[in-house]
């Protein structure tokens, strides 16, 4: 099979290199890329000469950002083209028409690398839905940080000064703000949510990050045996769904408590299955460009085609997830004293407790807020 990549970034080489290695069956024969960067043979400029290519049957769409890759992959997909992308931002804001736009060019959507790099993640939950009903589902999805909060919590460092450490690595960007504010899991929570309760899901999710985490807040959490995981959880039942993205005070002994620098763990609840966990790497060429090469092959060899319909009708219903939240403010927010400066509201849902959170930011800036698990 003759492939075309959309993008030579760290994930596109990482996939070229990977098929170049190891899987003699796919050929990369095109790659679109910026025209002053063009050093290869393979290599052009324009996505016209991709998309009416006869011998290309795959697009691998790895470029990032919401345009031009939206219209790459529509383009792609109405050209009889399969179509593999890494991309959770454009995935998560066009799912459906994506989905829809496969289905009637007879084409395939591979969407795996999407959500947790090189964890089989997305192929998991399809394949729980052969059998069962998932019924929860929740993770650790951000390598960036976790690697933030678990270096604050090993090495008792403040949360600017790890951030530049991480930065340093590689593992946060210049501009981290996806990252430490959710917007990086939220799409990642849109996309499992709507593989996993197959519904087209609600776009305004509730959802706030880490970027009022102080080193004190953990030293809070620790003294009761918790410490804060940034975590996409989504819940169905009774032809319902609700879902959010929200720092979570997380028992010491959990494995979520435990998860290390810059690795996921997601998990899911299932019927007959029951709980399913799923662990490694999130983010990085090689991995996700694994994750890509494995969506590539069951294309190739026709093992796996998914089929995204969202025919369920389940309707978005917030009450489903509820919690009691913990908030480090001096912002008059009512509830009870859980610790000096910080206040306990019971019986919230994760919309109310986002709400909550916007109200005590107005008048203290650096409120912090995390669900109880």
């Amino acid at each position: 099979m003759k492939i075309a990549l959309l993008g030579y970034g760290t994930v596109g080489r990482g996939v070229d290199e990977i098929i170049s290695a190891r899987v003699p069956q796919v050929e990369v024969s095109r790659i679109l890329e910026l025209p002053d960067r063009i050093t290869d043979a393979r290599m052009t400029a324009s996505f016209e000469d991709i998309v009416a290519d006869p011998k290309v049957e795959l697009v691998v769409e790895c470029m990032g950002g919401v345009e031009p890759a939206r219209t790459y992959i529509m383009s792609a997909l109405q050209a009889g083209k399969h179509v593999v992308t890494s991309n959770k931002a454009v995935v998560a804001a066009h799912f459906s028409e994506f989905a829809a736009a496969a289905q009637m060019a007879g084409v395939g959507l591979y969407i795996e690398a999407s959500v947790g790099g090189g964890i089989p993640w997305i192929a998991g939950i399809e394949k729980a839905r052969r059998v069962d009903e998932v019924t929860s589902f929740m993770g650790i999805m951000n390598g960036t940080t976790n690697y933030i909060v678990d270096a604050m919590r090993r090495d008792g460092a403040d949360f600017d000064a790890v951030l530049a450490c991480a930065q340093e690595l590689g593992y946060a960007e210049r501009d981290p703000s996806a990252d430490v504010d959710g917007v990086d899991v939220l799409n990642k929570t849109i996309i499992t949510a709507s593989v996993a309760f197959d519904v087209a899901c609600e776009k305004n999710l509730p959802a706030s990050g880490i970027r009022n985490l102080r080193l004190a807040d953990l030293e809070l959490f620790a003294a009761r045996a918790r410490t804060v995981k940034l975590l996409g959880r989504g819940v169905s039942r009774d032809g319902r769904y609700a879902a959010a993205v929200e720092p979570v005070a997380v028992p010491v002994e959990s494995l979520e408590a435990n998860v290390p620098s810059n690795f996921n763990l997601v998990t899911l609840d299932a019927t007959t299955v029951g709980e399913l966990k799923f662990y490694g790497q999130g983010a990085g060429s090689l991995p996700t460009g694994n994750a890509i090469v494995q969506d590539v092959l069951d294309c190739a060899t026709g093992a796996r085609r998914p089929v995204y319909d969202f025919s369920r009708g389940l309707a978005y219903d917030p009450s489903l997830l509820r919690a009691d939240y913990v908030y480090r403010t001096s912002a008059a927010i009512g509830g009870e004293s859980y610790a000096p400066g910080a206040v306990l509201v019971c019986d919230l849902t994760a919309e109310a407790a986002r709400a909550l959170l916007a109200e005590a930011l107005e008048s203290d800036p650096s409120t912090f807020m995390a669900a109880l698990s």
